[in-house]
């Protein structure tokens, strides 16, 4: 691995950081608002509408410059999103905008690795990539815990004489704004890469079209279709999952929001830790046998209902991130080499992007309406071990008759 790599490494973990902090300042605005419950996972809905509404767009759209700077410029939008929500517009709109640049930003932030480096290096490169976004994901959480605690915030707003003047949400999203800031700087300097699989025509008709037959060839071809599915359970499930967090801790902990988004960050640490076994133990062309480990994932997300103590909590929640790296990095390496081969980097990330954020705007959905139905949080947990361990065995299973026929 080069400078240069640790550059893009370098961009990709302060835009990380920075956006999974806004999420629990935004959160955190929305409680000082007094909204409903259910506008919690309506907020990451508002985030992720934008990579499925523009996801014909954007992996044209990051094939057709360098990389580097479709990153910056879809920095430079995150950026105005957090000015918006930090000026008083409604935090689901600011967030929507932030979601927008996000959108942009994700097929080239992924697609620049398959350009950048040979497919030898896609599994580690990608432990790398996985590695410094679930330490931001951990530090975001940390972060955005601190930055909302009433007194640990409510005192540095006092000693900069800025109490009344800033809320402590408004506080967290002034520091976030930096990140974003710190974040455009190292976009800037990623290395300027020879454009590839431009598309041959810009008219959005055509577009879609292209979207389509590239979202039909990806899905037809086997890696391809089980690396795709896995990937497309595994966003939706830890969208779904760092909110079911925060409910449970509350239940089962008696923890408030500042100390159950510190919890959300043992799952990173685990994913992190899982990432790293991946990228030393799996090889690209043997990624698929790591499918049983998402089943036993929703077994252990099962017995989160009987936790009661803060260290069994910690001990399961690192298990559950383990499970998840290890399982989702080969795989999404594996769907990177796919995509670059049938389709360009551009498209075959926006696909993913574009079916990963499918689910979890359905799980999310899910998670919404029974929150709003009043159903128990330990009957909703059940529910989601449930469906994770029952999808990953429908994946496995098809994917063993594939091989068989």
């Amino acid at each position: 691995m080069n400078r240069g790599f640790y550059i893009i490494l370098t961009a990709q973990f302060f835009s990380a950081l920075a956006d999974n902090a806004l999420l629990f300042a935004a959160i955190a605005l929305l409680m000082e608002l007094s909204a409903p419950d259910w506008h919690t996972p309506l907020l990451q809905q508002f985030f992720v509408i934008s990579y499925i509404l523009l996801a014909p767009f954007v992996g044209p759209f990051a094939d057709a410059l360098p990389k580097g700077r479709v990153m910056f410029t879809s920095n430079l939008v995150k950026i105005v999103g957090c000015l918006a929500m930090l000026l008083g517009m409604p935090p689901l709109y600011a967030y929507a905008i932030v979601g927008f640049g996000a959108a942009a930003y994700s097929p080239a932030k992924y697609g620049i690795l398959t350009e950048y480096l040979p497919p030898s290096l896609l599994v580690k490169a990608n432990s790398w990539m996985e590695g410094a976004t679930v330490a931001a994901i951990v530090l975001g959480a940390i972060i955005g815990g601190l930055l909302i605690h009433p007194t640990l915030a409510g005192g540095l707003l006092q000693s900069w004489s800025l109490d009344g003047v800033l809320s402590l949400p408004q506080l967290a999203i002034s520091v976030i704004l930096v990140l974003y800031l710190i974040a455009a700087v190292f976009n800037y300097y990623i290395p300027i890469l020879p454009i590839d699989h431009k598309p041959p025509r810009k008219n959005p008709v055509f577009l879609i079209y292209d979207f389509w037959h590239a979202f039909k060839l990806l899905w037809k071809d086997p890696l391809g279709q089980v690396s795709l599915a896995v990937t497309t359970l595994f966003w939706g499930v830890g969208a779904t999952l760092r909110l079911v967090v925060l409910a449970w801790a509350a239940f089962n902990l008696n923890y408030d929001l500042a100390q159950a988004t510190q919890l959300t960050a043992v799952v990173a640490v685990g994913i992190a830790v899982g990432s790293v076994f991946a990228g030393k133990y799996i090889k690209l062309e043997t990624s698929v046998r790591v499918l049983p480990a998402g089943i036993l994932l929703g077994l252990i997300v099962i017995t989160m209902v009987f936790v009661t103590n803060w260290l069994v909590a910690l001990a399961i929640l690192f298990v559950i991130g383990a499970l998840a790296g290890f399982f989702v990095v080969p795989l999404n390496a594996l769907l990177q080499h796919r995509g670059h081969l049938l389709m360009g980097s551009g498209h075959s990330i926006a696909i993913q992007n574009f079916n990963e954020n499918i689910g979890i705007l359905v799980l999310l959905g899910a998670y919404a309406l029974m929150v709003g139905q009043g159903v128990h949080i330990h009957w909703i947990i059940v529910s989601f071990g449930v469906f994770i361990s029952l999808a990953m065995s429908v994946i496995w299973h098809r994917h063993h008759n594939d091989e068989v026929h």
